[in-house]
């Protein structure tokens, strides 16, 4: 990538400050980025059942988090870049593909950002009663401070997210040992929740266990400020059981301690139950005051870090001409790309007024769609740079047979959570992953992408003022989305036929929809259509070629 430059100062990442970095400051900024405690949770244990939840739990770091943080390892030891997996699509599947993980990777951060803040309203208000405006003005003060600590820069933001982070670690193992020496119920029971199938209880909550346990990639996003960016990759292989532990231990001693297991919530309120009830329970009320505080300090972590991974993320695609020119300004003494952490600092005010779940739901969308590309990217890397040329970066142990365990378990458990989220999120999540080849279009043909940079090296075409391929490549996408959305109107009328409508009626205006069967309708519409723009687009492709 080249820096831009405006009179001496250099621009974009050229203009980067880089920075010594621990291996001890890199696990705890991961492990701020994908836990900082086990708040969350508390919201699936009523959805699924405290047995599935455990045992979701337990299942995702090995199905789900250990192939993620593998693939993100190997990635990042070979291509370690600023913008991270943006890059490593871009250099697989050239810049189409790569604006689409870039975008699905920092949209997703721009919405989890407001998670945090609803998260630490939450939590206060579980012990001070707090009016809109009170918990207004304390979502801006949270922001406003972590916004200067990212102004200083990343060597700042690790060393806040290592005080913080060993904080969050001894608070909840106070309560998982706390907990499991006062067992006084069986926290496996019931094993799912009431009146619930085995499968619909894993629906329940098996968009927030995969929240729970993604974040991985988001460090590799800042590797071109890490001196020695080799460091990433072992961070990211010693914090995965730090996290899954972080996560096992506390829950099963607060249910084998408290149970209750139908009232944990992360909302506040006399009748919820949550992971500071172990304390004040068996401890005294003080105690509960001060996991409250850590409460707090778990979410301002998560933010503190994601502020830094997202800022980046626009920042690196503006770099290369597929973003507003104004992204790639960098701070002359820091070094810092001051206009994105100010813009996500913004967007994140703006989203804060809403709850946690229907954050989490819109993030998990993004996600998704990020973890389908990110394993075929890993794929196509290994072939591009074959293992024999990687002198001393880290490589996915098994050989083929582990490249494809790695990358296959999330390739597959993705595809399978964008249809069990429901009729409502699987329509939702066709529209908004569809926002990545639109916006691909607009940032391509207003500032020029790659091209501009070089030409020879990036052709253009001059009819479509696209990349060479694009056509194709928006085909290959339109095709994909339209298959998906035509079988899964298929599946989740059979998956929710039965309760589908019914629920939807329930919940009124509180869902994104109310008529099942309108949704229904909407995805084999929105499949068909998909379906001739692909046929479409292949057409002009092949006459686009003969031309040339």
């Amino acid at each position: 990538m080249s820096g831009k430059k405006k009179g001496d100062k250099p621009q974009g990442v050229a203009g980067l400050k880089k920075h010594d970095m621990k291996i001890s400051s890199i696990i705890f900024m991961i492990y701020c980025l994908v836990a900082a405690g086990a708040f969350g949770i508390e919201e699936m244990i009523p959805a699924s059942g405290p047995g599935i939840t455990l045992t979701m739990l337990i299942i995702f770091p090995i199905i789900w988090a250990w192939p993620i943080s593998n693939m993100v390892a190997e990635a990042g030891s070979v291509l370690p870049s600023e913008g991270g997996v943006y890059v490593w699509v871009r250099d697989a599947f050239g810049e189409f593909w790569g604006f689409q993980a870039g975008w699905w990777n920092t949209v997703s951060i721009y919405i989890t950002n407001g998670v945090y803040t609803a998260l630490v309203v939450d939590y206060t208000s579980q012990y001070i009663e707090m009016s809109e405006t009170t918990a207004f003005l304390l979502k801006i003060i949270m922001i406003l401070i972590f916004t200067v600590i990212n102004l200083l820069g990343i060597r700042e933001v690790g060393a806040v997210s290592s005080v913080l982070s060993v904080l969050i670690i001894l608070a909840f193992a106070a309560v998982a040992v706390v907990g499991l020496l006062n067992w006084n119920h069986n926290p496996m029971e019931p094993y799912i929740a009431e009146d619930m199938s085995l499968l619909e209880s894993i629906g329940g909550s098996v968009a927030i266990c995969v929240w729970m346990y993604c974040g991985y990639e988001c460090i590799s996003t800042l590797a071109g400020e890490v001196k020695n960016p080799q460091v990433i990759p072992k961070g990211l292989l010693l914090a995965m059981p730090l996290i899954a532990l972080t996560y096992v231990l506390p829950t099963l001693g607060g249910l084998a301690s408290v149970g209750q297991w139908d009232s944990w919530s992360t909302e506040g309120g006399a009748e919820s139950v949550g992971y500071a009830s172990v304390l004040t329970e068996n401890l005294g009320p003080a105690w509960g005051y001060a996991f409250l505080f850590i409460a707090i300090i778990s979410q301002c972590a998560i933010f503190n870090t994601y502020l830094a991974s997202g800022s980046r993320g626009f920042f690196v695609l503006a770099d290369d001409n597929l973003c507003p020119h104004f992204l790639v300004k960098v701070s002359r003494k820091r070094g810092v790309p001051y206009v994105g952490v100010i813009s996500l600092a913004i967007v994140t005010a703006l989203l804060a007024q809403y709850g946690f779940k229907t954050l989490v739901m819109a993030e998990v969308i993004f996600i998704l769609a990020l973890y389908i590309i990110l394993p075929l990217a890993v794929i196509k890397l290994r072939k591009v740079i074959p293992v024999s040329e990687r002198k001393g970066c880290y490589v996915m142990p098994g050989g083929k047979l582990g490249l494809y365990f790695f990358t296959g378990l999330p390739l597959v458990i993705s595809f399978l959570v964008f249809y069990l989220n429901g009729t409502d999120y699987f329509l939702i999540g066709i529209v908004g992953a569809s926002t990545g080849p639109v916006f691909y279009l607009i940032c391509k043909w207003f500032y020029g992408g790659m091209t501009k940079n070089n030409p020879h090296k990036f052709p253009m075409n001059p009819r479509t003022r696209l990349a060479v391929g694009d056509t194709f490549r928006l085909a290959v996408y339109t095709l994909v989305a339209g298959v998906m959305s035509v079988t899964g109107s298929f599946f989740l009328t059979w998956y929710e036929g039965e309760w589908g409508p019914e629920y939807y009626a329930e919940e009124g205006e509180s869902a994104f929809f109310t008529d099942f069967w309108w949704m229904i309708d909407a995805l084999r519409y929105i499949g068909v259509a998909l379906l001739a723009v692909t046929l479409a687009l292949w057409i002009i492709g092949k006459l686009v070629e003969k031309k040339r």
